[in-house]
This record gives C-alpha cells, structure tokens and sequence, in this order.
C-alpha cells in the first residue's frame, strides 16, 4: 500500500461576511410590534387604496382595448397587475394578489413573446374587479378559489403551448 498524503482543507475567505459584518443582529421584536401597530391604524384606509388601484388596472385595461397589442399599452396593464400583485394581499384581498400574479404571467416578458388571447387577459381583469367589487377578502372564498385556478390553469396551458 502506498501512503496517502493527509488531506488539508482550505476554506477561502468569505468577503461578503466580511462586508457585513459577521453574524446578524437578532429581530428587533419592538420594531416589528410597532410596525404591525403602524399598518393596523392604516388599515381603515385600505378599502380606498384597493379602489384606486382597481380603478388604474381598469385604465390600464382600457388604454389596451384602444391599442391592443402595443408595446406601451400591454406594458401599463402588466405594471398595473404587478403594483396589484404585491399591494393586495397587504390590503386584505390576497385573491387578487393571486390573480393578478396571473396576469402578470401573461403581459410581463418572463415567458417571451406570449401573445395572449385578449378574452383571458379580459378575464382576469373582470376577475380582480369581482373580487374588489365583492369584497371577496377570504383566500379560501370557493367561487374566487375557483375562479383563480382556472384562470391559473388557463395562463398555464398558453405558457406551455407556447415553449
């Protein structure tokens, strides 16, 4: 048998940690207390803000039936949708945020040259607009589960015909 060299293992350094400056603080659980109270007092507002966002989507959307296809309208409408999708599950609508993540899927270029059907991108347009008008702010409401797996399972189906 032939001797073995020992093994030594190098551990490069890490320039990031040291940027950082080692290990992170813990949660400060106050600041946390303090900002859970600051979005609870505006809270009473959120039924407004969830308006005028639906009511932009809504603008958005018809800026886009006026010039289907265009490169600016179909970007209003994504970034409409996208402002949604993160504004209204903090608004207590997170079906909307769903939905609109949908959406999303369909005007953004995450999956390249889509070209959706202008009926689905209708659909989910309606869809946002029933939930805000509804007050459907249950993420376990049945007809908006149902109406957002559909819409997801028809995203789905576009996205892989097309790749």
């Amino acid at each position: 048998m032939s001797k073995q060299k020992p093994i030594k293992v190098v551990t490069p350094p890490n320039p990031l940690k040291a940027k950082l400056g080692g290990v992170l603080p813990a949660l400060d659980q106050k600041a946390i207390a303090r900002a859970e109270a600051a979005l609870e007092n505006m809270s009473s507002q959120f039924a407004d803000w969830i308006n005028e966002e639906l009511a932009r989507l809504l603008e958005a959307w018809a800026a886009y039936e006026k010039a289907p296809g265009t490169h600016a309208s179909r970007n209003e409408l994504h970034r409409r949708a996208h402002d949604l999708k993160g504004l209204a599950p903090t608004y207590g609508y997170p079906l909307v945020g769903r939905i609109c993540a949908s959406l999303c899927k369909l005007t953004g270029d995450e999956h390249g040259n889509l070209n959706p059907p202008d009926k689905l991108l209708k659909a989910h347009v309606d869809a946002v607009k029933a939930a805000v008008s509804g007050k459907i702010m249950a993420s376990d409401h049945p007809v908006g589960l149902a109406l957002a797996s559909e819409l997801e399972a028809q995203t789905k189906a576009l996205i892989a015909a097309k790749d």
